[in-house]
Order: structure tokens, then sequence, then C-alpha cells
């Protein structure tokens, strides 16, 4: 699996993907208490918990994640965080051909307001028009409907639910695997794909 990869800061109107440094701590801890009811299925730490979540995720980049803080623009908050996961290079090849989006969370008072939109059409494009990908992955709980449907509205194809495939995250559910819907965008998508998420973004 090849390693974490290194992206510099990626820059929209709304948010500001930085790589994910100790500074962001503090911002996170306050952003991950806001409101705690749209997490059931999703990895994201209590506030006493951030460092070690955030040296958790420095660990993770031998295998391959490169993780991001989520900064709101208007104000320089962090309000949560995104990684690229899972880079797969072509057979016999060093050059990537497909990459997963993946350990997504947003505070409350950030959910529903574009961020999220606008920090995937930035992670989209860096993957497709810097990385060269081929594919681009997502994936969530199969019972997170909330999620699915936030992935399907940024144009992404389902591709069905795989069985026991990941992780649970659900409380009481420590050490099992849930099954997870999974969704894509190829290249050959990629320019319609791009049209509809920077108009979704602009309209913002």
């Amino acid at each position: 699996m090849a390693a974490s990869l290194d992206v510099p800061v990626l820059t929209g109107s709304l948010v500001r993907l930085e790589p994910l440094a100790m500074r962001h701590a503090q911002d996170l801890a306050r952003a991950a208490e806001e409101d705690r009811s749209s997490y059931a299925f999703t990895l994201v730490p209590r506030a006493d918990e951030i460092e070690a979540y955030i040296e958790g995720q420095f660990a993770r980049r031998s295998a391959g994640l490169t993780p991001f803080a989520q900064v709101r623009v208007r104000d320089g908050m962090a309000v949560g965080c995104t990684a690229f996961w899972d880079p797969r290079t072509w057979p016999g090849r060093d050059d990537l051909c497909a990459i997963e989006i993946g350990w997504t969370w947003l505070a409350a008072s950030a959910q529903g307001t574009g961020i999220n939109a606008e920090a995937k059409f930035l992670l989209f494009t860096y993957a497709f028009e810097t990385l060269g990908v081929a594919r681009v992955d997502l994936k969530t709980d199969a019972r997170n409907m909330r999620s699915r449907r936030a992935i399907e509205r940024l144009g992404t194809r389902f591709e069905g639910v795989l069985h026991s495939w990941s992780p649970s995250w659900m409380p009481g559910e420590e050490g099992t695997l849930r099954d997870s819907a999974m969704f894509s965008v190829v290249a050959a998508d990629w320019p319609a794909v791009k049209s509809a998420m920077h108009a979704r973004v602009s309209s913002r």
C-alpha cells in the first residue's frame, strides 16, 4: 500500500483543507462537542480524545492515510476532518490508479452550509487533475441514510453494499464489521460531475 501523500493546502471559498496538525486540536475539540446527534455511525472523538485521535491519524499515514483539518474560511476555525485513504497503484507501476475519500466529520454548525460539498469538490479535483487517478471511492455504513444521501448528491455512482466490509463505529458494536455502501466517480464521469459540483458550490 502507498504511503501518505504530500498534498498542499487546498483552498475554496467556504473551506480550506489543511494537513492535519496538533495546532487544530483545540478547535476540533470544540467542534466535536457542539451536537453529537448525527455521529452514530461515524468515528468522531470526544473533546478529551482529540489529541489521541490526531496522533492516531498521524500513525495511519504509513498505511496510506492523508488527513486534513477542514477549516472554515470565514472565521479560520477548524470544524472537522477528512482524508484521502487507501491509495492504490496500477499493477506493476508506482503511479496511482484509485483513491478513497473518507474519515470525514463536521461540527453540527458546519453541516448543511456547503462546506462538505466544497471540501469534496477540492479533493475530487486534486485526485483527478493532479494525482491523475482513474477512480475515487467513497463508502459509508449502509445504515447511515443521511450520509448516503449526502454522497449521492455529489453525483457519485452507487455500486452496491459490501457485507461485513469495514469496522463498525456504532456504540456496542466495537470489534465487529459493518455493511458498507459503496460509491464512486470514475475519470470518464468526472467532467460532468465536476460541472454539477461546481454549480452547487457556486450557489452557496
